[in-house]
């Protein structure tokens, strides 16, 4: 009985029960409230939360942004109640709102206090990333991603915990704007405090290789950027930085100037070991035999690496023994390794001065043992320029044949260069040969006798000739003497007659047959002057000299009209 009694309810208290279950009920609407799951069913999760009613949530919203819902029967779970009992007898919960609230609850306090937060990146969207702040979806611009550097590719950052400062938060709109910058020069503010106190010239200090650019490269020692430039990476010349630099790799650098006001470091890499130059004259002596790497070339000069420390250089003309040499990547390619002989060691410009032709024989001194003014040879066109051609003597050795002595002709010289080409055999003969100035003359021309002067030799000065008229000109006639080796000559006006009053050259006519002296020759347009006017004095003279004299008063017209009669 006792038992019994102790189990019963008074009216009083079963209205006090059913007072505060109604007072519970309100209290618990627009709240958040610990239930457990019951059921999880297509997509859709039941769960008890101690009400006259179950509340059903989608699955979805138990998943993180970039991640599954990871949940079991049974699980207890926090959720917002929204409506208890409503019109169609349910209670409505949901699982994002009771995150989103909670969390904004925590990152509120988290960005009033300055404190940082952990989140997680999941997209990539325009501008930046969308990252998980424990259920709240903040915005990562790209421009806050990172201090030191810029990422390429963000990609690597999806779906890996970031420590992250909040920028701004406006929860009536959703908004959240986070920065992982901020809290990176946070720190690099401490690091570059704690390192400025250290720091000095002559300091040698392991950095990380920033940036690469042509000038040179940027090393982050922690907090502060300095710059190597191009010309202290290397105690020899480098093309570009990029060659012997890695990007994001770790390096030791020395201080080599440090402005403390701007915080401006000067740093050096080749200064971390000892000037080769100091030690050059113990190295390398002039005429060594060296071995050298081509690092680059361009039109004038062969650059070389000499034993890993020196800078070395060749010019044109000690390339090769050629009076016109080729271009060097004719000769070598970059990243060959030559011998060269060491002409110069320069210690004002801090480089070894060499030469390559001179690892072979000068080919000049060995012409004469094998060529003699006057020879002539089969050999090939290697050039073709406006005043002649150049060919092939012998290795490293070219000639030149003079334009205007292709031919003895000058008119056809123009045709003859034009008609040529690279490559084409042709046969030279040997003009002259000049050791000291390095030159050879060669004449195609010559082959063959000068037809001008074989025509001199067969009728030397002075020798009376016989020519046609094949040009009629205000100052003369044009004479053609041998139409076989087209022997031109030219009477001036006033050598067409003795008498004045016949020098006129319209008493003449083309293809007439006329005799004349020969009294010089021009080289110049290589033609023979000719004279009738000599002619006839000579035969007045010969006239008087037969058949009459000076002193007897008989004309040359009565001495000729006497002979005429005889």
């Amino acid at each position: 009985m006792s038992q019994q009694s102790t189990n019963k309810i008074t009216n009083t208290e079963y209205e006090t029960l059913i007072s505060n279950s109604l007072k519970n009920s309100s209290a618990k609407e627009k709240s958040i409230i610990t239930g457990k799951i019951i059921s999880i069913e297509n997509e859709i999760v039941t769960i008890d939360v101690g009400l006259k009613s179950e509340g059903r949530v989608p699955l979805s919203e138990f998943s993180r942004p970039g991640q599954k819902s990871e949940i079991e029967v049974g699980d207890e779970t926090e959720v917002f109640i929204e409506n208890v009992d409503n019109a169609n007898g349910e209670t409505l919960l949901s699982r994002e709102k009771a995150v989103k609230q909670k969390a904004w609850h925590n990152l509120q306090n988290s960005f009033n206090e300055n404190m940082v937060v952990t989140g997680v990146p999941f997209n990539r969207v325009k501008g930046g990333m969308s990252v998980d702040l424990d259920g709240v979806v903040a915005f990562l611009p790209g421009s806050q991603i990172e201090t030191r550097q810029i990422i390429k590719d963000t990609k690597e950052l999806l779906n890996k915990p970031l420590e992250l400062m909040i920028l701004k938060m406006d929860k009536y709109r959703g908004n959240i704007v986070v920065s992982r910058k901020a809290i990176t020069e946070s720190e690099l503010k401490e690091q570059r405090t704690e390192l400025l106190k250290n720091i000095k010239e002559g300091s040698i200090i392991e950095g990380k290789i920033k940036n690469i650019t042509d000038y040179g490269a940027f090393i982050d020692l922690g907090g502060i950027d300095g710059l190597v430039h191009v010309t202290d990476i290397s105690w020899t010349k480098i093309n570009n930085p990029a060659d012997v630099l890695e990007l994001n790799s770790t390096i030791k650098v020395k201080v080599l100037k440090f402005d403390e006001e701007l915080s401006r470091l000067s740093l050096g890499i080749k200064q971390l070991s000892d000037n080769p130059w100091d030690e050059v004259n113990e190295v390398l002596k002039i005429n060594d035999k060296v071995i050298g790497k081509v690092i680059s070339m361009n039109d004038n000069n062969i650059h070389l690496v000499i034993n890993n420390n020196y800078d070395g250089i060749i010019s044109l003309n000690e390339l090769s023994w050629l009076k016109k040499p080729p271009h060097p990547s004719k000769i070598v390619n970059v990243n060959d390794e030559i011998e060269v002989l060491v002409l110069e060691i320069d210690d004002d410009k801090k480089r070894v001065n060499c030469s390559l032709k001179q690892m072979k024989d000068n080919p000049w001194l060995k012409l004469k043992d094998k060529f003699e003014i006057n020879d002539s040879f089969e050999t090939e066109v290697v050039n073709i320029v406006d005043f002649g051609i150049f060919v092939k003597v012998i290795d490293e050795i070219d000639g030149m044949v003079h334009i205007s002595d292709l031919s003895w002709d000058e008119k056809e010289c123009e045709a003859i260069i034009k008609n040529l080409k690279k490559g084409e055999k042709i046969n030279v003969k040997i003009l002259d040969i000049n050791v000291d100035k390095e030159r050879i003359s060669l004449g195609v021309k010559h082959l063959k006798n000068d037809p001008v002067q074989d025509f001199i030799e067969a009728n030397p000065i002075n020798s009376k000739v016989t020519g046609k008229i094949t040009d009629i000109q205000e100052k003369g006639l044009k004479i053609e003497l041998d139409n076989n080796n087209q022997i031109f000559g030219f009477i001036k006006r006033t050598n067409l007659s003795n008498d004045k009053n016949e020098n006129k050259t319209d008493r003449f006519a083309l293809g007439e047959i006329v005799d004349s002296v020969i009294l010089s020759i021009d080289p110049k347009n290589r033609s023979i002057n000719l004279s009738i006017k000599e002619l006839e004095i000579r035969d007045e003279k010969e006239a008087l000299s037969k058949y009459g004299s000076s002193t007897s008063g008989a004309s040359l017209g009565d001495i000729l009209g006497s002979v005429l009669k005889k």
